[in-house]
């Protein structure tokens, strides 16, 4: 049984030095519908349309098209549900928030009417909320396979240091120093195998070469958003070639709070261990920048065809990381609370690094039935996007001035990026149909896929419906998305062992009004 528990290997490294880790880079990343009313009715659909002031934040071209002038705010609402299965036991939790949505303004500048080429320009700025990270997820089950106190163990037994030395080291993370301080992690000496490190919830089944079985529980609430601010110019010409540029400032706010338990799950109040948490604090803010550019043509009146391509963000994050440390470890020590502030003199500990989020690439097509200049006349539309998201190439740089360099861990970091994660298909489907005044939208979109290992599922599917009116100078827009989704969610990392993880599914949805004015 010993054996069985200590030799089994997993691909990835144990990253348990700092705070970032690799699901820190597909968050800010893997993003979920956003816009206006109308865009999220019809799937997001947006790199050919052009027309909405969404286009600021998928294909800036789109705002070539505009030859008036428009004012748009967009409040929202949100709830979801995310249901864990946790080896073989499931749990749900549920949450909800009010959000701000697509707004700004649109400059129309139309062609001159002496002139004959029939070029003109727009200008916009715009704020967007590009990713919601407002959820909250709970997972439990029971594990006779491992303990996330392993993880500290394998860390200081792979330092070398003494454990005195390991308990003052900089070179260990606070979660393994607060290990060895609550005694969570020790040193035990059996025949056979010597003296080692170990941890405290197996300490019995290794010194007895029995088995050991452990409740675990996971709750997990993060909360904030990247809210994107787009400057866009665009322009037209002949009303044939739209061309667009938009500089984006994508402004960080994420907060996590977790509370990852374990307790014994057998009936002996003699094996060292009764229960232990983990409760975890993280405040990630920054800010970056990036550059979005676009082209749409229209090779007859009803065919748009959209290309764009969405460089990669630049952003500079400070981070904040707290944690406290409970350990109930029966006849073996008394019951101990650590926390980070008793091991760093008092302070909590900050960290500066920068992160370069993936490429985006994009093709769209739109068929418009009954094409006019006169959008009052036009029918309505069918329309699709295809988006390539290159996840792999996210990377983590130190940006620390004045502290030693983490440039070995953040490498690390970047190598497990690329061997988890690949490159995903997204697919947007979306139409409307006009009546006068009143318009009926529906629209379908698919998230690939960002991991490689065929076990881990993390799809994203929306399915969506919306009405608009507009009349005057004025429209008005509701929408509603129902959300499916499917992710995985590791409640730590071990480097010498297979790691558990919880399959996460969700649903819920979102309900957007979009209220704007021309002029």
């Amino acid at each position: 049984m010993r054996k069985k528990v200590l030799l089994i290997t997993f691909s990835l490294s144990s990253l348990v030095g700092f705070a970032q880790i690799p699901e820190d880079a597909i968050r800010m990343s893997w993003t979920t519908p956003s816009g206006t009313a109308r865009n999220q009715a019809i799937g997001g659909v947006m790199g050919s349309l052009g027309g909405d002031i969404t286009s600021n934040f998928i294909n800036p071209a789109g705002i070539g098209m505009y030859k008036t002038s428009e004012l748009v705010l967009t409040p929202g609402f949100n709830f979801i549900n995310n249901n864990g299965t946790f080896r073989g036991t499931k749990s749900g939790q549920n949450s909800s928030n009010v959000f701000f949505g697509t707004s700004g303004f649109v400059l129309g500048i139309p062609s001159n009417p002496r002139s004959r080429n029939n070029n003109s320009s727009a200008f916009s700025i715009a704020v967007n909320r590009s990713a919601d990270f407002n959820q909250k997820i709970r997972y439990r089950g029971q594990n006779d396979f491992s303990s996330f106190s392993e993880a500290y163990a394998s860390e200081i037994a792979n330092s070398g240091l003494s454990l005195d030395d390991a308990l003052n080291s900089n070179e260990i993370s606070f979660p393994a120093r607060m290990g060895l301080y609550t005694y969570l992690v020790d040193t035990l000496t059996t025949p056979g195998f010597g003296t080692e490190v170990v941890a405290s919830p197996l300490r019995y089944a290794f010194e007895r070469d029995t088995a050991f079985l452990l409740n675990q529980e996971n709750y997990i609430e993060t909360t904030g958003g990247i809210t994107e601010v787009a400057i866009s110019f665009a322009g037209s010409s002949k009303d044939k070639l739209f061309w667009g540029v938009s500089l984006g400032v994508p402004i960080v706010n994420f907060e996590k709070q977790s509370t990852l338990t374990e307790s014994d799950a057998t009936d002996n109040t003699n094996n060292y261990f009764n229960e232990t948490s983990l409760r975890e604090r993280f405040s990630s803010r920054g800010v970056g920048l990036n550059l979005k550019m676009g082209l749409i043509v229209r090779p007859i009146e009803s065919i748009r065809l959209g290309a764009a391509i969405h460089t990669p963000t630049i952003y500079g994050l400070r981070e904040t990381y707290d944690a406290e440390l409970f350990a109930d470890l029966e006849n073996y020590n008394a019951p101990t609370t650590v926390n980070i502030r008793d091991l760093n003199e008092g302070f909590t500990p900050e960290y500066r690094y920068d992160l370069t989020s993936p490429w985006k690439f994009m093709v769209s097509g739109s068929y418009i039935f009954g094409e006019v200049a006169d959008t009052k006349k036009q029918r309505g539309f069918i329309s699709a996007d295809l988006e390539y998201v290159t996840h792999s190439s996210s990377r983590f740089r130190d940006a620390e001035l004045d502290a030693p360099s983490n440039n070995t861990y953040f490498n690390s970091v970047n190598n497990v990026i690329r061997d988890i994660y690949k490159g995903t298909i997204n697919l947007k489907v979306g139409g409307e149909l006009k009546f006068n005044t009143l318009m009926a939208r529906a629209g379908f979109s698919y998230y690939g896929n960002p991991y490689r290992d065929e076990e881990l599922d993390g799809k994203r599917m929306y399915i969506s419906g919306g009405l608009g009116y507009r009349n005057k100078g004025y429209f008005i827009d509701l929408a509603y998305v129902h959300r499916i989704t499917t992710d995985t969610n590791f409640p730590y990392r071990l480097s010498d062992k297979a790691n558990t993880f919880a399959d996460i599914s969700g649903g819920g949805g979102n309900v957007v009004a979009t209220v704007g004015f021309k002029f």
